[in-house]
């Protein structure tokens, strides 16, 4: 018993460590840039853009984000500026929008 309690300390003091060392910000960063590079974005861009997102959003603003994607009858990617309009209008949250704004902006010109 005292052996199974000394390891779940370890377990958890671990695991500690890991998330505050930012270890659940790198999987988000990961993960991010997975699904932007699946979408056509380039991978020096969807990597920057990744650890962007994954610093300045929390993990409900990144779940609105999936809000954008395509719908039943919609296509995979925008095809006109109100399309594309009318999908970041189901996000409603400024601030995330701000952020992948940004993101794309700042990381289309430096990450080359």
């Amino acid at each position: 018993m005292r052996k199974v309690l000394i390891l779940l300390a370890v377990l958890a003091i671990g695991l500690g460590a890991w998330a505050m060392l930012g270890g659940v910000e790198q999987v988000t960063a990961s993960r991010i840039e997975s699904t932007l590079v699946d979408k056509g974005i380039p991978q020096p861009v969807a990597a920057c853009m990744g650890s962007r997102m994954a610093e300045r959003l929390s993990l409900n603003q990144l779940r609105k984000l999936q809000n954008m994607q395509a719908r039943d009858g919609e296509t995979e990617v925008p095809l006109s500026m109100a399309e594309f309009l009318e999908r970041l209008r189901r996000v409603d949250d400024p601030e995330a929008i701000e952020v992948v704004g940004t993101s794309a902006a700042i990381c289309s010109f430096t990450a080359r």
